[in-house]
């Protein structure tokens, strides 16, 4: 939990008065934030706002702030993993919760909407290329699990106990369900429990020139959890490296957040998308 007053080495300030990293002040923070991972899509997502009032670069942090449809919206890019995530989500939770004067927590919390707008790979063999995936829940194999108290899920139980060296530090994490309800609504969409890794390559299960250890991709594609009754067995579908810090930190902090990704390889198979530009704008 964050404590009542937090001091100048914890919440790091630019002496304009914006938080260190998203050099972004408080006044301009908005209830509803797209996430993506690369910079330039930033201005992919801002070309859709009804308008664009504020951009702001620093590192590898780009944000546009406008309207759409009548709402106050942000895009901010993250970067890749879960480590920078760590740091865009706590610092937009201090901007909207945390009194920049006195350094105190506000008495009344705003909760913030994240939408993650990504790209993934899939390794279950029935979901094609440049399939819309939202993640239902996600587990977290990076580096943030030792550092929260993020929930216990029934897939990271499952999981660890499957493989527990490989899943010994992992951490699981849900969507906001009213969210999810939107998306399961307008169709169209697959669903899946998405795998959040420390690295593309050997994390992910890609073995170009050094072996990886652990699991392969079919020993995942067939595990198998329980969700509990009357609910179906899940099973995961997809790897990506930002998913479950989003989750877990939304969570804790008190906000909702989903993620949508664009399958762009199907892992199974072998393949990759032929059109990778038109299913990430779809």
């Amino acid at each position: 939990m964050l404590q009542q007053s937090v001091y100048d080495s914890e919440l790091i300030l630019n002496p304009d008065g914006s938080v260190y990293h998203l050099n972004l002040r408080p006044e301009q923070i908005a209830p509803l934030v797209v996430l993506v991972g690369d910079p330039d899509r930033v201005s992919k997502v801002s070309q859709r706002f009804d308008s664009v009032e504020i951009r702001v670069a620093k590192r590898e942090f780009h944000t546009h702030i406008g309207r759409f449809a009548g709402r106050r919206i942000m895009c901010i890019s993250t970067g890749i993993g879960t480590d920078n995530v760590d740091v865009v989500l706590n610092e937009l939770d201090a901007l909207a919760n945390i009194d920049f004067q006195s350094r105190e927590v506000k008495g009344e919390h705003t909760q913030i909407t994240f939408v993650r707008l990504g790209t993934s790979g899939t390794f279950q063999s029935d979901i094609p290329v440049d399939t819309l995936l939202v993640s239902t829940s996600a587990v977290g194999l990076d580096g943030l699990g030792p550092s929260y108290a993020f929930a216990k899920t029934s897939e990271i139980v499952a999981l660890r106990q499957a493989y527990p060296k490989f899943a010994q530090s992992g951490y699981g994490a849900t969507s906001a369900s009213d969210l999810l309800d939107d998306w399961y609504s307008a169709g169209g969409v697959e669903t899946g429990v998405t795998l959040t890794c420390a690295g593309f390559y050997g994390p992910q299960r890609r073995s170009i020139r050094l072996p990886f250890r652990g699991p392969s991709l079919a020993e995942l594609a067939a595990l198998r959890f329980d969700y509990g009754k009357n609910i179906a067995t899940g099973r995961f579908t997809n790897f990506e490296m930002e998913t479950a810090g989003i989750y877990g930190l939304s969570s804790l902090l008190g906000h909702r957040a989903l993620s949508v990704s664009a399958i762009l390889a199907n892992r199974a198979l072998g393949t990759f998308s032929d059109t990778p530009g038109e299913t990430v704008d779809q």
